[in-house]
Parts: structure tokens; sequence; C-alpha cells
């Protein structure tokens, strides 16, 4: 985390926590976003069906745009109710909870939208990105957060 000085000299300075939360919510989510972007037009590609994903949702830019913005709110969602358990460890089982909601959210929009336009490829597209995405997100925040203790804790 860096500051800027007068000078223009850049320094290094830990940041109040809501803005430290912040950063570190937007890194998470524009990784996360990107994985799962690269996912879905990997698997359209593949499928010989350039885009079709973005299109059926709603076009390339308006797909894109909208899945970064939610991204980036999940990601500064996500670390700031991580960085809450080291308050209240309890929180951790909400916060495992709504990513479990969450899953159950993308298997269900998989399956309407395999009837809506993206066939049996709404699976792989979008329930896999999700997981794919969850892994990401997991992976990045074992590795700043002591997440295991946070569970621990939590019971």
């Amino acid at each position: 985390m860096t500051s800027s000085t007068g000078e223009g000299f850049i320094r290094t300075a830990t940041l109040p926590h809501a803005l430290g939360a912040r950063h570190e919510g937007v890194a998470l989510g524009l990784t996360v976003a990107t994985t799962t972007w690269a996912w879905v037009a990997i698997v359209d590609a593949i499928a010989g069906d350039p885009f079709r994903t973005f299109t059926v949702l709603g076009g390339v830019v308006a797909f894109t745009v909208t899945h970064y913005v939610l991204n980036v709110v999940y990601g500064v969602v996500l670390v700031t109710a991580i960085r809450g358990t080291r308050r209240e460890p309890t929180l951790m089982m909400a916060v495992v909870f709504g990513f479990i909601m969450v899953e159950f959210a993308f298997a269900f929009v998989a399956t309407v939208f395999s009837h809506l336009g993206l066939g049996a490829l709404a699976w792989v597209r979008l329930f896999v990105g999700s997981l794919i995405g969850a892994v990401v997100a997991v992976a990045m925040l074992a590795r700043r957060h002591p997440l295991a203790d946070c569970v621990r804790r939590a019971k």
C-alpha cells in the first residue's frame, strides 16, 4: 500500500482499515472478474461460438462492465466481512453461508440461462466459472488472512 507525498515521492504506509479493505477488495474483485471473464470467453471460443454468452447476457460491453462492477462490489464486501471477523469471529459463519448462497444462485442462473439461449453449456460457462472464481478468491484471501483460524474461532 502506498501513499504519495507532496514531493511526488511514493512511500509505503499503512492505510486506515476501511481504505485498506476497499483497496484489497477492489484487487480481489478485479482478479476474480478477469479470471471468470476469461473462462467464459475460452469456453465460448472452444464451443465455436465466440462471445455467445456475452451476447445472450446483454452484449459484450454491457456484460463486461456489469460483471466487473459486481465483482468489485463482491470483493469489497467479502474483504470487509473477513476483516470484521477479527472483532467478531462468528461473522465468518455469515461469510461462509453467504458464499454458499451465492454459489446456489449461480446454479439457479445457469439453469435459467440453459433454457434461455445458452443451452447445456450454461453450466460450464456460468456455474463452473463461478466455482473457478470462488477458488481464486479463497486462494487470494487465504494468503492474506488466517481463514482457517477464523472458521475455528467462529464455532
